[in-house]
Order: C-alpha cells, then sequence, then structure tokens
C-alpha cells in the first residue's frame, strides 16, 4: 500500500482549480450559491413560519411538502434530462427555485406555501433538494478521470459545505443591521430569490460537453434509464431511504428550532452553531479522499458514519446547552465524510449511461424518505427535553449503516479492484 495514503492529495493544494475544466468550475459555483442560499434560508425557516403566524403543526407540514416536493421534482426533471438537455432541466429547476422564494416573500397562506414548497426546491434541511444534486453529480464525472473522480467529488462538497456555512452565518445580519425579525427573515427570503436567478445565469453557460446521447429504443431503459445495475441501484435506494428518513429528524431548521426550544437560543447565536456545524462538515471533506484511497470508499463510508450517529444520540443527554453544541458540533467533524465517498461509490459501480438515471433514483429514494419524517417532529418537539428526534435518528442511521456493509462488503469500485482481498 501506498505510504502516502494518508497524505492529502496534491490537487487540493496546488492548482486544482487550474486544472478543472470551465464546465467544472461553473458547477462547483452554483454549488456554492445555492448552498449559501439553503445555509440562511433553512435556519430562519422554522423562525419565519412561526412569525407569520404558522403553529408547530403547519410548520411540519410545510417542511414535509418542501422535502416531498422535492422528491418529486427530480422524478420530473431527472427522467427528462437527458432528452431535453441537462442544462434545460438545471434552468427550469433555477426558475422554480425563485418563483417558490416569491411566494414565501409575499404570503402567509398555508396552501400557496405549500404549494410552492412542493414545485420550488425550497430545503429546510441545509441540504440539496430537488434535481439539481443529481444532474450535477452526474455530470461531474464527466470532467475529470476516475483516478480524481473522489477528489472532485469532495471537493464538491467542501465548497458546498463552506458556502452553507456562510450561509448560516450571514442569518444574523438584519439582526445586525437592526432590522425587526419578520422584515430580516423576508429580507433573506429575496436572497434566496436573487440566488435562484444568480443560478440560471450559470447554468445557461454550461457547455453541451456535459450532455448525453438519447436514451436508446429499449423500453426498459426509457423507463428507468437503469440497466445492468438495477439490482444494486435498488437495494441502495432502500438503504438511502432509510438513512435520509433518519436524517430528516434531524434537518438544520428542526435543530435550530429544537435549540430554540430547550435553550431559547436566539437568531444570532443558531447562525453561529449552524456556521461551526456546516464548516466542521467542510473541514471533513478534506480527510474524505485519503480516507477512502486508504480503507476502501465503501469502508470510509461506513466506519466513519458510525461514530458521528453515535454522538448524535448522545447530544440531548447533554445537562447543558454548551455541551449539547460541543456534542453536535463533535458529530459534524464525521457526519458528512460519507457524502463523496458516496457519491462516488455510487458513480463507480453503474454505468456511464445509469449515472444520471442512478443519481435521479437514489436521490429521490432520499428526498422521499426524508420527507415523512418531519410530519412527526410537531408530537417529538412538545417535550424538548427528551430530544426525540435525535434518538430516533441517530438509531436508525446505525441501521442503516451496519446494513449497507453487510450488502456491498464485496462490491468494489473498477479502481479498488485487487486492493483488498474480498471475504
Amino acid at each position: 500500500m501506498n505510504n502516502n495514503s494518508w497524505a492529502f492529495p496534491e490537487a487540493w493544494w496546488t492548482g486544482f482549480l487550474s486544472r478543472l475544466s470551465r464546465d467544472a468550475r461553473l458547477l462547483f459555483v452554483t454549488c456554492a450559491v445555492r448552498s449559501f442560499a439553503y445555509g440562511f434560508l433553512s435556519v430562519m425557516l422554522g423562525l419565519f413560519l412561526a412569525a407569520i403566524g404558522l403553529d408547530a403543526v403547519a410548520i411540519g407540514i410545510v417542511f414535509t411538502a418542501a422535502l416531498a416536493g422535492g422528491a418529486a421534482m427530480t422524478v420530473l426533471l431527472t427522467t427528462v434530462a437527458d432528452q431535453y438537455g441537462r442544462r434545460r432541466v438545471l434552468m427550469a429547476g433555477a426558475v422554480l427555485m425563485a418563483l417558490a422564494g416569491v411566494v414565501f416573500a409575499l404570503t402567509d397562506n398555508l396552501i400557496l406555501l405549500t404549494i410552492a414548497a412542493v414545485l420550488g426546491t425550497i430545503s429546510p434541511s441545509g441540504k440539496e433538494v430537488g434535481p439539481f444534486l443529481s444532474i450535477e453529480q452526474a455530470m461531474l464525472p464527466q470532467t475529470t478521470g476516475s483516478d480524481r473522480r473522489t477528489n472532485i467529488f469532495a471537493a464538491y462538497n467542501l465548497v458546498g459545505s463552506l458556502a452553507g456555512a456562510l450561509g448560516a452565518l450571514a442569518v444574523g445580519l438584519p439582526s445586525v443591521l437592526g432590522m425587526a425579525p419578520l422584515a430580516g427573515y423576508r429580507l433573506l427570503i429575496w436572497g434566496y430569490v436573487f440566488a435562484a436567478l444568480a443560478m440560471f445565469v450559470l447554468f445557461a453557460g454550461l457547455s453541451p460537453a456535459l450532455e448525453v446521447a438519447a436514451v436508446k429504443s429499449d423500453s426498459s431503459r426509457q423507463r428507468y434509464g437503469v440497466h445492468r445495475s438495477r439490482g444494486a441501484v435498488t437495494r441502495l435506494a432502500a438503504l438511502f431511504a432509510i438513512d435520509a428518513f433518519a436524517g430528516g429528524f434531524v434537518v438544520q431548521s428542526l435543530v435550530a428550532y429544537w435549540f430554540y426550544l430547550r435553550y431559547g437560543v436566539n437568531t444570532k447565536a443558531l447562525g453561529a452553531i449552524f456556521f461551526g456545524t456546516n464548516f466542521l462538515a467542510a473541514i471533513s471533506f478534506l480527510l474524505a479522499a485519503p480516507i477512502a484511497r486508504r480503507m476502501g470508499l465503501l469502508n470510509a463510508m461506513v466506519f466513519t458514519h458510525l461514530p458521528s450517529n453515535l454522538l448524535l444520540l448522545l447530544v440531548p443527554f447533554m445537562p447543558n446547552l454548551e455541551l449539547a453544541v460541543g456534542m453536535f458540533l463533535a458529530r459534524h467533524m464525521l457526519s458528512q465524510l460519507d457524502v463523496p465517498t458516496r457519491q462516488s461509490y455510487t458513480m463507480a459501480i453503474v454505468d456511464p449511461d445509469e449515472r444520471s438515471a442512478a443519481a435521479g433514483l437514489l436521490s429521490v429514494a432520499r428526498t422521499g424518505a426524508a420527507a415523512i419524517a418531519p410530519a412527526f417532529t410537531g408530537w417529538m418537539l412538545a417535550v424538548p427535553a427528551l430530544g426525540l428526534p435525535f434518538l430516533f435518528a441517530g438509531g436508525l442511521k446505525i441501521i442503516y449503516d451496519i446494513s449497507i456493509f453487510a450488502l456491498f462488503r464485496h462490491v468494489r469500485p473498477p479502481e479498488e479492484a485487487g486492493r483488498w482481498t474480498k471475504e
């Protein structure tokens, strides 16, 4: 084994951006803009909805609609992305995102807010919803070789996490400017609209090199877009759904609301907390590629995720705010190491012409399952001291970790063939 397997790849430190294609750079920028907007939106969304008169049940409905809508829009848009053009679909998604932001800024009607949440990729979690990640995830491997695939996914996620951290920190800006809470929330919503419009312009600049040939006439491929890897994708979808359902109990907006209910934490402090979580997650991405080279992609996914979920279970047992925040931050030092490794692993074990469809199906499985959980959080948050969302999330995520290792420990990506003896 290479003695330098723990070293950071040279690309992280010298000339990485200069070696990226123009399309890769544009994808990095769109990821940054979107993540920045999701960062501030997720922290203040629950507080904003409460400020305009929605109760906890109604807030849960809007969150569920947003996550379910993200799944539905992913199905609709990724299904036609290769036929009508990935760039066009991304641009259409940006328009819907902007329109949803306008609705949230202008009305307090629950029905309109729910419709906008369904159609407009509103993110209560601080993470990706809708078709953007799936299509960009399919595009990224086309911008580099297999030897740098994990590196580019790690860099992509690093950019997104850092931007999300800055977005979470920006949630306190209206307060610093002396604005009333509701006016400040609305200003941030308009910032979300502006971010969507910026994404539209950036997507318009992508080149035709990221498009793929039309789907062949085989009826099963026309319907699903996945052929050889259908069994693996189905199993992964089921497992990712368990993980995402668990994650739905601890989406960033709900955790922010829990800290507010349990400890009375104000908006500026919440912004600082979630700046910390996003910053630590971003730093962890730097370790993903070297850990994966030493341990393998699947092992890196599982054996960094398990301890993070144990830390998540401990958050509600902490006796004061400082220790609860400390445990939550410690959890985020490990919780995102599996993201670039998971993305690289799934793109590696499917054929190139299956990547868009596989990424879309897996994203739908994750987003759809995550959409269910917030509907239960109204009664879970009735007694904040119990910390039930953390307990449900941590326990289910541990089941996911054990299951994916048991089912996929023999499935190696091509670049790892022969490096470890199969059990």
